[in-house]
C-alpha cells in the first residue's frame, strides 16, 4: 500500500465552496427527489465529489451520505434559422443523513 493512500485531501476554501454550489435546481423531480432526503445543485463541470461533499457539509452544517453526479451535454438549438448551442452542465445530487434537511428557499 502506498503511504500517500490515506491522505486525504484539503477542505475547499470559504470562497471555493460558494463557487461549487451555484444554485438549487428547482423541478418536478428534484421536488420527489426530497422525499427520499435527496437535495439537487448545480454545480461547475471540474467539481469532484469530495469537495461537492465538504462545501454542501461546511455551508449548510449536514452530513452528506451520498454524491451522485451527471453531467448534462448541451442542446444544439435554432433560432431565428441561426444554430446556437446550450452550455454543458453539471448537476449533483446529494443524499443526507437521517434527520438532515436543507431548505432550499432560504439563502445561504
Amino acid at each position: 500500500m502506498s503511504k500517500h493512500a490515506s491522505r486525504k485531501p484539503a477542505p475547499p476554501s470559504r470562497a471555493r465552496m460558494y463557487e461549487i454550489i451555484r444554485s438549487p435546481i428547482v423541478t418536478e423531480k428534484a421536488t420527489l427527489l426530497s422525499e427520499f432526503n435527496q437535495v439537487t445543485f448545480r454545480v461547475p463541470m471540474d467539481a469532484t465529489k469530495p469537495e461537492i461533499r465538504a462545501a454542501v457539509e461546511g455551508l449548510f452544517k449536514v452530513k452528506v451520505t451520498a454524491v451522485n453526479t451527471l453531467r448534462q451535454k448541451g442542446k444544439v438549438k435554432r433560432f431565428q434559422g441561426r444554430v446556437g448551442k446550450r452550455v454543458d452542465t453539471k448537476k449533483a445530487i446529494l443524499t443526507l443523513a437521517e434527520g438532515h434537511s436543507i431548505d432550499i428557499t432560504t439563502g445561504v
